[in-house]
């Protein structure tokens, strides 16, 4: 069984899970690593709950099993057995690195009142953030210790995004992942124009007295 770095790592270099069907349960690689992600014809539940539970409990929920670890009655089931809170449904894209320095003008801060700051300081690790003008680059380590990158664009619209977007490929020496609400149709096409492919979907748990998406 791979564990959850080898099993993102795979991802990201497009060696996906089994087509089958099936589902995995992985324990969490950290207290926040708890929520499900879904690949093609292929799901992951992380949890240090018993996979027993999992699996009966997915079991009786009466939906297509594809879609049964992403349905309310499920969650709702693992939210009550664990005392966490849903956050989002969002889409996984990830960038492979490009070579550097960024072409786009950036300067490092650390940025620790910016409210984008504040909420990645509580999902990640090794923040680092960095200013453009109108915008702001925030990497950190985030699910499975993965390179996780958010933006924030004040200024320059979808210009900038992509901007900002590239510039994190070329500061990372590996994968960059990026979770987008799949209603927010421009910080899609952003992450698109600057060479992230969608692999996937995610909904984390958080601990109540964390932060939610609610």
């Amino acid at each position: 069984m791979e564990t959850l770095p080898e099993l993102l790592d795979a991802v990201a270099h497009d060696r996906f899970l089994p087509p089958d069907g099936t589902l995995t349960v992985l324990p969490q690689l950290r207290q926040r690593d708890a929520g499900v992600l879904a690949f093609t014809a292929h799901t992951v539940v992380l949890t240090d709950e018993d996979p027993a539970w999992v699996r009966a409990t997915l079991a009786a929920v009466d939906c297509d099993p594809l879609a049964a670890p992403m349905n309310p009655r499920f969650l709702t089931a693992l939210m009550d057995r664990t005392g966490r809170t849903a956050e989002t449904v969002d889409a996984l894209w990830v960038g492979t690195p490009l070579p550097g320095p960024p072409v786009l003008p950036l300067r490092e801060i650390a940025g620790a009142g910016h409210p984008r700051v504040v909420r990645a300081r509580r999902r990640r690790d090794s923040v680092r953030v960095w200013a453009a003008d109108g915008g702001l680059l925030v990497v950190g380590r985030g699910v499975g210790g993965r390179l996780e990158v958010a933006l924030e664009v004040d200024g320059g619209g979808a210009r900038l995004g992509r901007g900002l977007a590239t510039a994190a490929r070329q500061l990372a020496g590996e994968p960059v992942w990026a979770q987008v609400s799949p209603g927010n149709a421009r910080s899609a096409r952003v992450f698109l124009a600057a060479g992230y492919r969608p692999v996937g979907a995610e909904l984390l748990l958080s601990d109540r007295g964390g932060v939610t998406g609610c």
